[in-house]
């Protein structure tokens, strides 16, 4: 019986780098289900990207990605510039693994290896930022600049602490941005301090920050727009209005859209699933419905 090939990309760094101690644990998982492994690990950014795209055709039958979020984009970028495309296995071992909590992937690397073997494959939509692809948010403004802006060792020592205390380093100086966005619904022209496009159920670790009608594969998006608050209280409504998710505060824009285009007046820096995106005057947003092969989910 023909053995199934597995290309296995890991990222020695995610996280507090015990994916390590496990490797050989996850492995053996794989070897027992029948599958050849050969085995990559990452020591810059991009090159998850360049292993996958760059992978000879037929190969493989999966790929797996062990690290976090940043790691898992580099791989959906590899495999949606090709034609062959492959089922992803995920392995989450970051900081955050918001887009693992999402679709029910477990947090144990072993059980997470043993769910991809198990094997039901699930299709999810995954988003083109321009020339570029995200899986579960593109962000702007307040506290995004944190995500790719906070030193991974910082990162590693005090997880959700440390996007924290770096939001809150952010606060005295908070930057609004003139922008216009169209989803081809509506047009709305406003200065807002935060935009977020995501298709999660999870964002920096908190459940909350999207609604509960959230899909992963109904082919829309779910955009939020802060505007700039005239006041404290303003300021204070939003906060509460984030926490306790219900986006209902009188400065929060939240709607659902399958592509967003946003013009802004100057140029704006982005974060894409975490890691930096990119300084943009004009972006376009689209959704590819159900183009995301997982296996090992459970939702």
């Amino acid at each position: 019986m023909k053995k199934k090939r597995m290309l296995l990309i890991y990222n020695p760094k995610a996280g507090k780098g015990k994916i390590k101690n496990s490797l050989s644990d996850i492995i053996e998982i794989f070897v027992q289900a029948g599958f050849e492994v050969t085995v990559y690990s990452t020591g810059k950014h991009g090159d998850a990207t360049q292993l996958v795209a760059d992978r000879e055709r037929g190969c493989y039958d999966l790929v797996v990605c062990c690290g976090g979020d940043g790691t898992l984009n580099e791989v959906v970028t590899g495999m949606m510039a090709c034609e062959e495309i492959l089922p992803i296995g995920y392995i989450p071992a970051g900081s955050t693994n918001d887009f693992a909590q999402s679709v029910g992937i477990p947090a144990n690397s072993k059980k997470a290896a043993h769910a991809i073997v198990e094997g039901k494959c699930t299709a999810y939509d995954v988003g083109l930022f321009n020339e570029s692809r995200f899986v579960y948010i593109a962000a702007f403004g307040l506290f995004t600049e944190v995500s790719y802006g906070t030193d991974q060792n910082l990162k590693n020592l005090l997880g959700h602490t440390a996007y924290i205390l770096e939001g809150a380093k952010s606060l005295s100086s908070v930057k609004s941005y003139k922008v216009r966005v169209e989803t081809g619904q509506e047009v709305i022209e406003e200065k807002v301090i935060y935009g977020m496009i995501t298709n999660t159920t999870s964002v920096g670790g908190y459940k909350k920050l999207t609604d509960n009608t959230v899909r992963l594969d109904d082919g829309e998006f779910e955009v939020t727009l802060i505007r700039v608050p005239q006041n404290p209280v303003e300021l204070n409504n939003i906060m509460v209005s984030l926490v306790s998710g219900r986006l209902n505060a009188e400065c929060i824009y939240s709607m659902k859209a399958s592509h967003v285009r946003i013009v802004a007046e100057d140029v704006i820096s982005w974060t894409l699933d975490g890691e930096y995106g990119g300084q943009h005057k004009e972006v376009n947003i689209c959704n590819e419905s159900k183009k995301l092969l997982l296996v090992g989910t459970n939702k």
